[in-house]
């Protein structure tokens, strides 16, 4: 039996794979999105909203690693690795500590510097083609420290953000309280980046998206990709209920699920999931004025229109463990004793699954199997703010174009 053929297709409906249609449908190609759950619920729905353009700086940092035993002497803390799942993490770990090294970290950060403009340029331009200027605002971010010495430790990332052109200005006091009335008193370090944007809600604006890429013609299939195969003309993609489709390009981006179906054509990917939590609590449950980071303690606040948004930390437990929500009670916690005024009470609490490769880079590139098959995943926590560059990428190799940027460092092959 014939299977049905169509152009494009797009496995995942999250940010990157509603980037990944609009720019396929931008050089006119003709896609179809297959989503294996609720459109655009993923771990694109549940992020903190925010375009962090300066995040240059990779967690795989010299040092990191050995931090990480503090760390995990703390069950709520800001990393977590349940028992039950440390041997199935070792692999994954030995790469994320090699990518700490010096000489590869340096790389990472000039990767990244290269990476975020084009992905600060691209996202303008998509949010101005597709008419969602008032879903995005330049509200400012201020970064927080409990002290001068916790600080004084991030000066070196702070200036590489400097250097890559990221404009930032130290503050104290004062300033803080007048950036954001409410913070404890124990805040008197801090930096703020007046260019800090952040989009509305991350669920509204990835659904937008997609419903922009209906609107110009885009099809939306619900079903499980299980394979995909070469073929003469481009690749086969096979679904749980038994459909396929045959297609000129497809382009996998699955997030946390897409391990298994690059492996279906052979390729390795040490992808694992960063299990984030976060509580939504209701809109007025604090005068929020700007996204605030508090860096020594691992999550952000952000001002949401459903919403004060609490999250962040980082628990290492694959796909499969049911989700542990006191971690999200203890960052609301914190919370609460940083922000004083916060009215805790009728939160929402989610869980999500980052995909997050060791290098704390994607994986953007052709399968090695078939050109015709090109993947867009593993953008840890910067899965928003890299999407729009993301798709021009998977855009410009589904036209066989020169890349607009090197794609070697995001290419599947590195892992060998």
């Amino acid at each position: 039996m014939n299977n049905p053929s169509v152009d494009a297709v797009v496995i995942g409906s999250g940010i990157i794979g509603a980037m990944a249609a609009h720019y396929l449908q931008q050089d006119g190609r003709s896609v179809m999105m297959i989503e294996r759950g609720e459109v655009s619920r993923g771990a694109s729905s549940g992020n903190a909203g925010i375009l962090a353009f300066p995040e240059i700086i990779p967690i795989a940092a010299p040092g990191t690693i050995w931090k990480a035993p503090k760390w995990l002497l703390d069950p709520l803390g800001p990393l977590s690795l349940p028992p039950s799942y440390a041997l199935a993490m070792v692999p994954w770990l030995w790469r994320f500590w090699r990518a700490g090294a010096r000489a590869a970290f340096n790389r990472t950060v000039e990767v990244n510097a290269k990476m975020m403009p084009l992905a600060r340029s691209e996202m303008l331009r998509v949010i101005g083609r597709t008419g969602l200027e008032k879903m995005v605002s330049r509200t400012g971010t201020l970064d927080l420290y409990d002290s001068e010495e916790s600080l004084f430790a991030a000066s070196t990332d702070w200036e590489a953000k400097r250097n890559a052109g990221f404009e930032f200005n130290r503050v104290g006091r004062s300033e803080i309280e007048t950036l954001q009335p409410g913070l404890a008193p124990q805040f008197r370090h801090g930096i703020f980046t007046p260019d800090g944007l952040q989009v509305c809600d991350p669920y509204d604006f990835t659904k937008a998206l997609v419903d922009h890429a209906i609107s110009c013609g885009a099809s939306l299939r619900i079903g499980e990709v299980t394979r995909i195969e070469p073929t003469a003309s481009g690749a086969r993609v096979a679904l749980s209920d038994g459909a396929a489709f045959e297609a000129k390009t497809v382009v996998l981006a699955g997030g946390a699920w897409s391990k298994s179906v690059a492996a279906s054509l052979g390729d390795y990917a040490p992808l694992e999931t960063e299990r984030g939590y976060n509580t939504t609590l209701p809109p007025g449950a604090f005068p929020l004025q700007r996204q605030l980071y508090f860096n020594d303690h691992g999550f952000v606040v952000t001002p949401l229109s459903s919403g004060i948004r609490v999250g962040g930390a980082v628990e290492l437990g694959g796909l499969n463990l049911p989700p542990n929500y006191k971690r999200s009670e203890a960052m609301l916690k914190k919370a609460k004793a940083f922000l004083p005024a916060l009215k805790t009470e009728g939160g929402r609490q989610w869980m999500g699954f980052r995909p997050s490769m060791p290098d704390c880079l994607p994986v953007i590139s052709p399968s090695s199997a078939t050109s015709a098959v090109i993947y867009a995943f593993g953008h840890g926590h910067l899965g928003l703010t890299q999407s729009a560059a993301t798709g021009r990428l998977v855009a410009d190799l589904a036209a066989r174009r020169q890349p607009a940027l090197p794609i070697e460092p995001f290419r599947i092959g590195r892992f060998r």
